[in-house]
Protein backbone atom coordinates (compact mmCIF):
# COMPACT_ATOMS: atom_id res chain seq x y z
CA UNK A 1 0.00 0.00 0.00
CA UNK A 2 1.28 3.49 -0.81
CA UNK A 3 0.23 5.48 2.24
CA UNK A 4 2.33 8.28 3.66
CA UNK A 5 2.43 10.65 6.58
CA UNK A 6 1.62 14.36 6.22
CA UNK A 7 4.27 16.43 4.43
CA UNK A 8 5.96 19.72 5.26
CA UNK A 9 4.84 22.76 3.24
CA UNK A 10 8.34 23.07 1.75
CA UNK A 11 8.24 19.47 0.49
CA UNK A 12 4.85 20.01 -1.14
CA UNK A 13 6.15 23.16 -2.79
CA UNK A 14 9.32 21.52 -4.17
CA UNK A 15 7.26 18.61 -5.50
CA UNK A 16 4.91 21.08 -7.18
CA UNK A 17 7.79 22.94 -8.85
CA UNK A 18 9.53 19.78 -10.10
CA UNK A 19 6.27 18.39 -11.49
CA UNK A 20 5.47 21.68 -13.20
CA UNK A 21 8.87 21.86 -14.89
CA UNK A 22 8.15 18.51 -16.50
CA UNK A 23 4.56 19.50 -17.27
CA UNK A 24 5.60 22.85 -18.74
CA UNK A 25 8.08 21.21 -21.09
CA UNK A 26 5.23 19.01 -22.27
CA UNK A 27 2.92 22.03 -22.66
CA UNK A 28 5.61 23.92 -24.59
CA UNK A 29 6.17 21.05 -27.03
CA UNK A 30 2.44 20.52 -27.61
CA UNK A 31 1.82 24.26 -27.98
CA UNK A 32 4.65 24.53 -30.50
CA UNK A 33 3.28 21.65 -32.56
CA UNK A 34 -0.19 23.22 -32.57
CA UNK A 35 0.78 26.87 -33.20
CA UNK A 36 4.10 26.44 -35.01
CA UNK A 37 5.35 29.57 -33.21
CA UNK A 38 7.98 29.50 -30.47
CA UNK A 39 6.77 32.79 -28.95
CA UNK A 40 3.21 31.51 -28.53
CA UNK A 41 4.40 28.17 -27.17
CA UNK A 42 6.70 29.90 -24.65
CA UNK A 43 3.94 32.29 -23.58
CA UNK A 44 1.46 29.49 -23.01
CA UNK A 45 3.99 27.36 -21.12
CA UNK A 46 5.10 30.32 -18.95
CA UNK A 47 1.62 31.28 -17.81
CA UNK A 48 0.64 27.66 -17.32
CA UNK A 49 3.71 27.01 -15.15
CA UNK A 50 2.81 29.54 -12.47
CA UNK A 51 -0.91 28.83 -12.36
CA UNK A 52 -0.41 25.06 -12.11
CA UNK A 53 2.24 25.37 -9.35
CA UNK A 54 -0.18 27.26 -7.17
CA UNK A 55 -3.08 24.93 -7.97
CA UNK A 56 -0.99 21.85 -7.16
CA UNK A 57 0.31 23.32 -3.90
CA UNK A 58 -3.18 24.17 -2.62
CA UNK A 59 -4.49 20.81 -3.80
CA UNK A 60 -1.76 19.02 -1.81
CA UNK A 61 -2.46 21.09 1.29
CA UNK A 62 -6.19 20.41 1.06
CA UNK A 63 -5.56 16.67 0.81
CA UNK A 64 -3.15 16.85 3.76
CA UNK A 65 -6.15 17.88 5.89
CA UNK A 66 -8.24 14.86 4.84
CA UNK A 67 -7.75 12.06 7.35
CA UNK A 68 -9.22 9.30 5.17
CA UNK A 69 -6.65 6.79 3.91
CA UNK A 70 -3.63 8.23 5.74
CA UNK A 71 -1.23 5.72 7.24
CA UNK A 72 -1.69 7.09 10.77
CA UNK A 73 -5.46 6.59 10.44
CA UNK A 74 -5.09 3.11 8.96
CA UNK A 75 -2.80 2.02 11.80
CA UNK A 76 -5.21 3.45 14.38
CA UNK A 77 -8.10 1.57 12.76
CA UNK A 78 -6.13 -1.69 12.77
CA UNK A 79 -5.25 -1.18 16.45
CA UNK A 80 -8.91 -0.51 17.25
CA UNK A 81 -9.96 -3.67 15.42
CA UNK A 82 -7.50 -5.81 17.35
CA UNK A 83 -8.65 -4.26 20.65
CA UNK A 84 -12.34 -4.87 19.87
CA UNK A 85 -11.61 -8.48 18.95
CA UNK A 86 -10.62 -9.11 22.56
CA UNK A 87 -13.18 -6.77 24.13
CA UNK A 88 -16.80 -7.46 25.10
CA UNK A 89 -19.50 -6.95 22.45
CA UNK A 90 -19.43 -3.49 20.88
CA UNK A 91 -22.31 -1.06 21.19
CA UNK A 92 -24.54 -0.60 18.14
CA UNK A 93 -23.57 3.05 17.72
CA UNK A 94 -20.26 3.54 15.92
CA UNK A 95 -18.34 6.76 15.53
CA UNK A 96 -18.04 8.41 12.12
CA UNK A 97 -14.39 7.40 11.85
CA UNK A 98 -15.07 3.75 12.70
CA UNK A 99 -17.83 3.68 10.10
CA UNK A 100 -15.33 4.82 7.46
CA UNK A 101 -16.81 8.29 7.00
CA UNK A 102 -14.68 11.00 5.41
CA UNK A 103 -13.40 13.20 8.24
CA UNK A 104 -11.67 16.50 7.45
CA UNK A 105 -9.40 18.17 9.99
CA UNK A 106 -10.02 21.88 10.59
CA UNK A 107 -7.52 24.31 9.06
Amino acid sequence: MFLRAPEAHSRSFVKAVSWRVLGSIDTFVISYFITGKLVFAASIASVETFTKIMLFYFHEQAWARVRWGRSDQVLAAEDAKSETAHAPAATPAASAEQAGALVVEPA
